[in-house]
Formats: structure tokens, sequence, C-alpha cells
């Protein structure tokens, strides 16, 4: 795989550590995320967002769900840590769209 095809991504607990993952896969998530997460409070669970998000991906990429838990996780990390979707202070945890 060429660097072309990975991208880096943060993690807000662990700030200036940067790791690089599958492009395709991610922008897949990426995109699953932002389509399913509302602008505005009360934004949705993890519990919902796991539920939701695989009729949001292609199935060739994630073939029956493979390693959905560990790519939505990586990429709510990374929307977190550049700001573009934020953790509200409720419990159970919600996550929405800055």
């Amino acid at each position: 795989m060429t660097a072309s095809e990975k991208v880096q991504v943060e993690n807000p607990n662990h700030p200036g550590s940067v790791r690089y993952v599958d492009r395709a896969m991610y922008s897949a998530m990426k995109q699953a995320f932002l389509q399913l997460l509302p602008d505005s409070s009360p934004g949705l669970t993890l519990a919902e967002l796991r539920e939701a998000i695989p009729a949001n991906l292609p199935s060739d990429l994630f073939p029956g769900g493979a390693k959905v838990g560990w790519w939505a996780k990586t990429v709510q990390l990374d929307l977190e840590a550049k700001g573009i979707i934020v953790r509200e202070k409720v419990v159970p945890l919600r996550l929405r769209k800055r």
C-alpha cells in the first residue's frame, strides 16, 4: 500500500501522536459518521451509532460488518481530535457534529 492510499489519524488521548490507516476504509467510516451524527444536542450514543453505522457502509469494504468496531473507534477519536465532532458531557456519552 502506498502513502497516497493512507490517511493520517490522530487521537485526543495522545496529542501529537499520529498513525496511518487505509484511506478507503477511513473515508467510508468518516462519511457514515458525518451522515448519522446530528448537528445539535442531543447527539447519538455509542450504542446508537454502532447499530446504525453498518447499514451506511459499503459491503465490499466491510463484508458482514467486519472490523466495524475498530474503524468506528479510530474515526471517532480522529474526528474528535480534529474538532469535527464533540462529546457531550452526559451519561451515557453522546456524540454530535461541532
